[in-house]
This record gives C-alpha cells, structure tokens and sequence, in this order.
C-alpha cells in the first residue's frame, strides 16, 4: 500500500476524509478511514475504522517512509503489537476521560 497518510502534519488541503481501501486475510476489501495518529519510540501509528462499519474495531498500522511517501505496513512483531496497544489504549483512556469532563 503506498497511500499519502493524510493528517494535520500534511502541508495541503484536504476536502474529503482519508480514505484506504485495505485486503483482510480472507481477501475482502474494506474501505477504512484515518482516525488517528500517534507515536510512541521513534515511529509513528495510525489507526483506520471501517468506512462502512465504523462500529466495528480498528485497525492499527505503521507508518513508515517510502520516498517522499508515507506507507501502512501490518505490524508483524509481536512485542512491537503488545507495546503499541498499551500505548493505544493508555492514549483512549485519557482521551475518554477528558470528554467525560
């Protein structure tokens, strides 16, 4: 996949959402949608929710450079995953606890 990551960090407009069209491992396609950037180390995440079913979980994907390009990569290791979704959640539980406010 070698889609320009869309976010406040761009320097252009942006009229539409960010839009991803991403495989499954059963070979469907799905429409996702930025939501979320962040990082943690020295590299950077972004979270995509399903176009057509923003009930359904997100998806966390690395960002990396290709170029001039920012690409999603599948996070693949294991122990990257776990400290990425530590991350993650400590990020929406403060997030959570601040539009309770």
């Amino acid at each position: 996949m070698s889609d320009h990551v869309h976010d406040e960090n761009c320097n252009h407009e942006h009229d539409e959402e960010a839009v991803f069209v991403v495989t499954d491992e059963d070979g469907i396609e799905h429409e996702m949608v930025l939501v979320y950037t962040f990082e943690t180390g020295d590299r950077a995440y972004a979270v995509l929710l399903d176009r057509n079913d923003p009930e359904d979980e997100g998806v966390i994907f690395r960002i990396e450079e290709d170029g001039e390009d920012e690409v999603l990569v599948n996070i693949e290791d294991d122990e990257e995953w776990e400290r990425v979704m530590k991350v993650y959640e400590e990020l929406a539980s403060k997030e959570a606890e601040q539009s309770d406010v």
